[in-house]
This record gives structure tokens, C-alpha cells and sequence, in this order.
């Protein structure tokens, strides 16, 4: 370490310290509402940032202040940021470290401990793709090792050679937990050999030592591209935020570590670090003017007042206008399975950077045969098979994303899906609202019932999606619309979860256009025009209504609309609809109880009740779990009660 690292070193640790000592005096005086305090445990996150390149990303958690002084990120937009100012990095729509910002390569972390190492394997795979020879650093702590994350993030960097540092903050401590009662071995370096690679273990307080462990485990990263486990060893002075205290520690135990804690290491290598300790105080001192300008510079800011408008715009990235469609295209028979591989194989040869994620998605072309092929013509670094880890692999996607990639995960089925559902909605759905990060991943849900599959295999999971903010839902009913919308979700820099319905792969075919397709998002489709009721549905219910109406040559009575996108929703072409028909059924193959069509229902019978002669009417499936028998499904599935209720609406 050269004289100017070593005293850039100390002095980031000095301001750390600084800003630790005040922001418990303004914790106290009420000036911020909450504080996740590094005191004592400054010098690991100051280290580890100084040993990366200013351009490498570092993913960290509620105790990294340091990471963000070494960044040299402004105070006073930091202080903003703890305030929920308007100048911070989420506008006031989180709080403290809950952030990421592209200009100092941060990526900050969500309340769900461990989810941001995913993210850290994603953003070195981005990394490798581009041959930058670069690595990630990633924290976690002790208690939330314990998490499926820590474990599924681990072994994907250690199946594929990922360039990831991941940093164990070893406190001994989760909240109130003791360690003991989190895990049973004696150190984490017994668990790098079970996940093949090299992990380390040092004091982490000592400030000079630990920023010499740190640079060599970065480029052991570096040189090596494979990931390493860093057993940091600190202690947490304070509790895990200031509200939950120290209570639980044993009598002695913080006074016993506070000889150990960083300045009073500093304090006893003086001689090393070329400063008297009247030079340290002063230099605190210092720090702590310049912290209060800037923390009043921040606080005299104004108050946030709610803009709903602004809300919801900063819900979804911009769209870019897409890529024309292929013009005069020829055409091809193609069953809807078949569109859907000819819609990736047009994407991965429009997209350079695409990358395809999935369990057997390779050698062995997905469950469905989507991907079929593409191992041989596109290579095992854009074509990954994954392991049986859907958390991670989301997260690794939206980490891809994060450093300038795009992605498409194939879940094997959309009910398997729950494993890696936090991912979903609480990192992909709100990153892009919280700090203005685009989140260009498209996730494929292989969904539906009728093909005896039974309750694990069959599930309609796309209302658990359509509530939560920031997520885009596509749910084709035909090959071509299919084929287009994929292309169009994967040009959309904003997460989509792309419905496909089972039953439909194989058994339905009509005439697909070649080349590059794109349909924009949030149009649906009047499939069917008639006078006396709407159908509104989506997927397979697109195909029962057309079946039923034929069946029962109702083709003059009943108009049928296709939504293809859940959200956003067409309601436009719903409304113009029911102004022509008066009558209106949802159809849905989802259960009723919390189904999207029950907010279609709302919205109806809110904005178009003078439009209406007759009570909106939901078919749905059964509120049970999907049986397996044939006979079961078929008496579960909306489908067998489409054409009583289709009878009785005319009638009414």
C-alpha cells in the first residue's frame, strides 16, 4: 500500500467515523427518523470499496456508509437521501441505504436480506460477457446467511465462474439472534470448499489489514474469474438500528469490543499510519463540521409534497419506439410453441446481448422444446442451463440488467415461480420507482390447466402479478400475436412476465409472419364483433368463448375481446365495447377470489355503469387448487360454465 492509498484510506475511515458520531446526536435531536449505525464496523465497507476500481459494482446492505464515503458520494445528497428530500437518490421513496446509483456503481439492497447476491452474480456475469476483466463485491451478513439467497447466490457464482467477492460481515449478531442459534459451524471458511471455491477469513477492524485482504481477494476474483467468500470478522457496537438497542448483549461484552473496534486500532499503529493522535482528533473534528454544513444544507431543503402524476410516470422506464416489423414478410404454418422459438431465435439475433436463463433451457431445449437448437447456434454463454435456483436466477437477471445486459429467464412452469417470487415483486417490480433503474429482463410463465398436470403444474398465477406495481403482464392467445409481443417484451426496458397457456403449445396453429415482429403492449383485440354482450378474456378463454359461440350459433349475439396484455389494460377498447352491447362477461380460467377479472369488474361497473343493461358477470374456475383427474379439472375450469352464463346474460 503506497503512502497516498494509505492516507486516502485513513481519511475516508475519519469521515465515516465523523458521520457515525453526528448522525446519533441528530438520531436524538429528531432530525432523521431512523439509523442503521456502522460505528465500529467502519473500516471493512471503507477498505473494501478502496480496493475495487471506481467502476467496479459494489451491492450493499444497511451498515456500508463507508462503501458510499469511499465513492465519494456528496454529503449533502446523501444526507438528503437519509431525510427523504427530493435531492436523495429515490426522491423520499426510501430510505437510508435502500438505493443504488449507476454514477458510483452502487447497488443498494431491498429489506429481504440476501437478495441482493443474486443481483451481484448477474452483474458479474454482465462483466464476463463483455470480457472487462473486472469484478463485483457484494456484502451480506452473518444472520441473513442463513436465507436460500445466500446459498443460491454462492452456487451459481460457483457453477459459472462468476467474479464475485462476497463479503460475510461476521458480527456474531442477527438483530437479537445469537449466532449460534443461526448456525452450528465455526467459520466460513468451511463453506467455500462445499461450494468449490476459495474463502478467506481476517479481522476486518484492522483497517490496514483488512484493505490489503480485501485488494487481494479482488483480484484473485479478477484473475481467476471465480467467486470468493470473505469471512469479515467485526463486531456491531450498536444495535441493529437504534430503536432495537444493546440490551440482549451479556454485561462487558461491547466494552470488551470496543478495545477492539477500528480508531483504537488506528490509535495503537500511529507510527504506521504517519499521524499523532492530537492530528486524529482534529482530523474528526474537521469531518464533523463539514458533516453538519452539509447535513443542514440538507434539511433546510423543502418538504416533499405527493405527486401522483409524477408517481405513476416514474412506475415504468420509457419505451423506446421498437424496431420496424419485418416488412413483407412471408409466412409459415406454426403452432404456438413453434412462434414462440421463432420469436426468441429473431431476438437473440437482434439482441447481441441477450442472454437466455432456464433449468434444461441447453443441451436439452427447455421442457417445451422452446429453446430447441439454440445451444448449437448461439453458444453455452448466451444459452444457460441454471441451477435449480429460481431466486437467484431472477435476481441474476435483473443484475444483468443493472450492468447494461438483457435477459429472459424461462420458469419451467409459472407455478414454480413462488421460489423466486420476492425477486419479483419487491426487487424487479420497484427498482425502477425507487431509483430510476430500467429492469430489461422478460420472464416466460408456461401456465394453465386442461392437460392433467394437477395442483403444482397447472396454476393460473398471473393476478398474483397484475397487483403489484411495476410489473408488465403479456398473455397471448395465438402464435403470431404471440411471436410479436415476446419481441415487443423483450425490447421493453421494463420487467414483463410473458404468459404462455400449456394447452395451447401444440394444439393450435394459423399463418406466422418471418423475420422481426413487434405489436406494442397494452392493445387488445376485438377477435370476434357481435351486438348483444362483450366477452372480455384472455389466453385460453379467448379460444372457449370463439368454441362455445359456435357451438351454440351465437356468432350474431356475442362479441368477443382478446386482451392480450394485462397490464398495462386496454379499458378503451372494453368501454367501447359495452357502449355498443350493454352486457359484459369476464372470463378468466384463474379462480374468482382475487382474479384480475374481478378488477376488471370494478373498473366496469366505476366508469361504464350508464353504459350497462345488465350486472357484470365473472366466470372463473372453482376456488380450489386444479385436481388432476380429467373428470375433476373438467367440472374445476370456468370453461364448462361458460355457455350457462353466456344463456342467462342474454336472457336477463
Amino acid at each position: 500500500m503506497n503512502e497516498m492509498h494509505r492516507g486516502a484510506l485513513l481519511e475516508r475511515f475519519l469521515k465515516a467515523r465523523a458521520i457515525e458520531d453526528k448522525m446519533l446526536i441528530y438520531l436524538r435531536q429528531g432530525k432523521i427518523s431512523k439509523w442503521f449505525s456502522s460505528y465500529g464496523q467502519e473500516a471493512l465497507s471503507v477498505a473494501a470499496a478502496m480496493s475495487l476500481a471506481e467502476d467496479e459494482y459494489i451491492c450493499t446492505m444497511h451498515r456500508n456508509l463507508g462503501v458510499f464515503i469511499a465513492r465519494d458520494v456528496p454529503l449533502r445528497r446523501l444526507f438528503a437521501q437519509f431525510q427523504g428530500k427530493s435531492e436523495g437518490f429515490t426522491k423520499g421513496r426510501d430510505r437510508s441505504f435502500h438505493f443504488g446509483t449507476q454514477e458510483y456503481h452502487i447497488v443498494g439492497m431491498i429489506s429481504h436480506l440476501g437478495a441482493q447476491l443474486g443481483l451481484a452474480c448477474g452483474l458479474a456475469l454482465r462483466e464476463k460477457q463483455l470480457k472487462t476483466g473486472k469484478c463485483v463485491l457484494a456484502f451480506t451478513g452473518d444472520g441473513a446467511s442463513s436465507q436460500g439467497d445466500f446459498h443460491e447466490a454462492l452456487n451459481v457464482a460457483a457453477v459459472w465462474d462468476l467474479p464475485v467477492v462476497f463479503v460475510v460481515e461476521r458480527n456474531y449478531w442477527g438483530l437479537s439472534t445469537p449466532e449460534h442459534q443461526q448456525f452450528v459451524f465455526d467459520s466460513f471458511l468451511q463453506k467455500g470448499p462445499s461450494y468449490g471455491m476459495e474463502a478467506r477469513s481476517f479481522d476486518a477492524n484492522d483497517l490496514k489489514g483488512a484493505a490489503d485482504e480485501f485488494a487481494s481477494a479482488a483480484e484473485y476474483a479478477r484473475a481467476n474469474s471465480k467467486p470468493i467468500i470473505l469471512e469479515a470478522c467485526t463486531f456491531r457496537v450498536r444495535g441493529h438500528e437504534e430503536a432495537s438497542g444493546t440490551k440482549y448483549y451479556p454485561d462487558g461484552m461491547i466494552d470488551q469490543a470496543m478495545k477492539k473496534e477500528p480508531l483504537a486500532i488506528i490509535k495503537g499503529q500511529l507510527q504506521d499510519w504517519g499521524i499523532t493522535e492530537d492530528e486524529l482528533v482534529e482530523k474528526i473534528k474537521g469531518y464533523k463540521k463539514e458533516v453538519d454544513v452539509a447535513f443542514h444544507e440538507a434539511l433546510a431543503l423543502p418538504d416533499l409534497t405527493y405527486n401522483k402524476q409524477e408517481s405513476l410516470a416514474d412506475l415504468f422506464a420509457k419505451v423506446p419506439s421498437h424496431p420496424e416489423s419485418s416488412l413483407n414478410p412471408s409466412t409459415s404454418e406454426l403452432r404456438l410453441i413453434d412462434a414462440i422459438h421463432d420469436g426468441l431465435n429473431e431476438s437473440m439475433k437482434l439482441w447481441p446481448e441477450l442472454i437466455l436463463m432456464g433449468q434444461d433451457i441447453a443441451d436439452y431445449g427447455g421442457v417445451f422444446k422452446a429453446t430447441d437448437g439454440f445451444l448449437a447456434n448461439y453458444g453455452a454463454e448466451r444459452v444457460r442451463n441454471t441451477p435449480l435456483c429460481e431466486s437467484a436466477i431472477v435476481g441474476t437477471s435483473l443484475g444483468l440488467s443493472i450492468g447494461g445486459g438483457k435477459s429472459m429467464m424461462e420458469m419451467q412452469f409459472a407455478d414454480f415461480v413462488t421460489t423466486g417470487f420476492n425477486q419479483i415483486v419487491n426487487n424487479l417490480a420497484k427498482l425502477h420507482w425507487r431509483w430510476g433503474q430500467n429492469v430489461d429482463v422478460v420472464i416466460r410463465m408456461p401456465t394453465g390447466g386442461g392437460v392433467a398436470a394437477g395442483p403444482f403444474h397447472s396454476q393460473s398465477t398471473e393476478a398474483w402479478f397484475t397487483h403489484v406495481p411495476g410489473l408488465k403482464v403479456v398473455y397471448p392467445a395465438y402464435p403470431a400475436e404471440a411471436k410479436a409481443l415476446l419481441m415487443s417484451s423483450l425490447h421493453d426496458p421494463n420487467p414483463v412476465l410473458f404468459f404462455e397457456h400449456k394447452a395451447l403449445y401444440r394444439t393450435l396453429k394459423e399463418q406466422v409472419p418471418s423475420g422481426p415482429q413487434f405489436e406494442e403492449l397494452g392493445k387488445a383485440k376485438v377477435v370476434h364483433k357481435a351486438d348483444d354482450i362483450t366477452i372480455v378474456t384472455y389466453g385460453m378463454g379467448v379460444h372457449w368463448s370463439l368454441e362455445t359461440i359456435k357451438e351454440n350459433k351465437l356468432e350474431s349475439s356475442v362479441e368477443v375481446i382478446n386482451l392480450r396484455t394485462l397490464i398495462p389494460l386496454d379499458f378503451d377498447t372494453i368501454k367501447k365495447s359495452i357502449a355498443k352491447t350493454g352486457k359484459v362477461l369476464i372470463l378468466q380460467e384463474d379462480i374468482e377470489i382475487g382474479g384480475f377479472g374481478e378488477h376488471i369488474s370494478a373498473r366496469i361497473s366505476q366508469e361504464c355503469f350508464e353504459l350497462l343493461d345488465a350486472p357484470v358477470r365473472l366466470v372463473a374456475s372453482d376456488a380450489t387448487p386444479v385436481p388432476f383427474a380429467k373428470e375433476l379439472e373438467d367440472g374445476f375450469l370456468a370453461k364448462f360454465k361458460l355457455e350457462q352464463a353466456i344463456v342467462d346474460l342474454l336472457e336477463y
